[in-house]
């Protein structure tokens, strides 16, 4: 097959896996090093796997097609070393398009979880919150057993929703695009934020 019909493969599987309305993503239980969290369908079947890798000064997670990693599909790499306030560009790795880039927004998010969804050119398009100032608060300074729920926002119209689930030893995240019915957020980006949730907050939550 030659190098163009690959990629165009390639992309149309993606597109496939991304247009799905539902998630359910598990954190990789026995993992020393980096992390990693398998991404399920709402039949059950792995969409996705992605891994971040270790050791690395500035934080880089990949997103496969699967466990083998044999299908690399998106790349969410921080543009800066350890920084609260870090942005993070998803590019489509079939393609090299880049997709737009993810901003946590330092000093707020450490009373409350808040980013910052960005296009192509750098410029705001939507946000992600945590659910409220005061849930946010008992858990940072409380407890870290009561679960994170994010909703995600473009011009205000409601576009994801994040929720962890309890249980104190596994995380596992439900993931919904279904509020998005204008399909206003790329789901590439939508699911590349939502496994920088989970590699970044899940940090300080716990998970």
């Amino acid at each position: 097959m030659s190098t163009a019909l690959q990629q165009r493969s390639s992309t149309e599987l993606a597109r496939g896996r991304f247009g799905q309305s539902r998630f359910m993503i598990r954190r990789q239980f026995f993992k020393l090093f980096g992390g990693a969290f398998h991404i399920y369908d709402e039949a059950g079947n792995v969409a996705f796997y992605s891994k971040m890798k270790a050791f690395k000064l500035k934080e880089d997670l990949r997103i496969y097609s699967g466990e083998d990693m044999s299908q690399e599909l998106l790349t969410i790499q921080a543009r800066s070393i350890l920084d609260l306030g870090a942005t993070y560009d998803v590019t489509d790795a079939t393609t090299g398009e880049r997709v737009g880039a993810l901003r946590r927004k330092g000093l707020r998010s450490i009373l409350r979880d808040e980013w910052l969804v960005l296009d192509v050119g750098g410029q705001e398009i939507g946000k992600i919150e945590e659910d409220s100032m005061v849930m946010a608060l008992v858990r940072r300074l409380l407890t870290n057993l009561i679960p994170q729920t994010f909703s995600g926002t473009m011009g205000g119209v409601p576009v994801l929703t994040f929720r962890q689930r309890f249980n104190p030893f596994i995380a596992k995240i439900d993931l919904d695009f279904s509020v998005d019915t204008q399909g206003r957020l790329d789901r590439r980006l939508g699911i590349a934020a939502a496994v920088l949730l989970c590699a970044i907050e899940g940090r300080q939550s716990g998970g």
